[in-house]
């Protein structure tokens, strides 16, 4: 299993995601020194699950996502400016000593075999995220086709992405999210989002009705 540097953040990543960084902590413009000079330049990204990371302390969850450098550019000494695409979900096997930025021995961690998903099932989620879209922008005044905004979220073909993608759209914490990224299975992943739209909706009607 490979040792891979990591950065925590307080946001939990989804595969298919983007993520732009500007790197100017010392510990990790090493960290993207050392990913440069690798055949494939990548970190592995995990929530803070409690505590902040600067300074250290911070708890950090077990399941996260590769970030793959797209594009990169030095701004200076140690300055980066950072394009990554979200990969492979990852497992972590045990952390290493921050030296000098955070590493662990992870594992790639696929889908698990279990229940198959029901299309149908996903396509109910789609549509109560867009009855949720309408009902905010009502609320503001405002005029949307909520349906653009699940519009693609299928293009994969596969549930995993689906599932990611829909989950990227919607307004949640980062609790739910991480709910997602860890279910074991597709099947289970479902449940995780439909929960976290259940708990948005139930949030924002608590908020308009004030």
């Amino acid at each position: 299993m490979p040792t891979v540097p990591m950065f925590p953040l307080e946001v939990a990543m989804l595969p298919g995601e983007e993520l732009p960084l500007r790197i100017f902590e010392p510990r990790y413009a090493a960290l993207v020194q050392a990913c440069l000079a690798a055949d494939d330049p990548a970190f592995g990204v995990v929530l803070i699950a409690a505590g902040r990371e600067v300074g250290g302390g911070d708890s950090r969850s077990d399941v996260g996502a590769l970030a793959h450098i797209t594009e990169y550019a030095e701004l200076g000494p140690g300055l980066y400016q950072l394009k990554c695409v979200m990969g492979e979900r990852i497992r972590v096997v045990e952390w290493l000593p921050d030296d000098p930025y955070p590493r662990a021995v992870v594992e790639t961690w696929p889908d698990q075999p279990g229940a198959a998903v029901d299309v149908e099932a996903i396509r109910d989620i789609e549509d109560r995220m867009v009855a949720l879209f309408e009902r905010i922008a009502t609320a503001r005044g405002a005029q949307v086709n909520a349906r653009d905004i699940v519009h693609g979220a299928d293009e994969s073909g596969q549930a995993a992405m689906w599932l990611y993608a829909l989950t990227s759209r919607l307004p949640m914490g980062q609790a739910d999210r991480y709910s997602v990224l860890a279910a074991p299975t597709a099947a289970e992943r479902v449940v995780a989002l439909s929960e976290a739209v259940d708990t948005v909706t139930a949030m924002v009607e608590f908020q308009l009705s004030e």
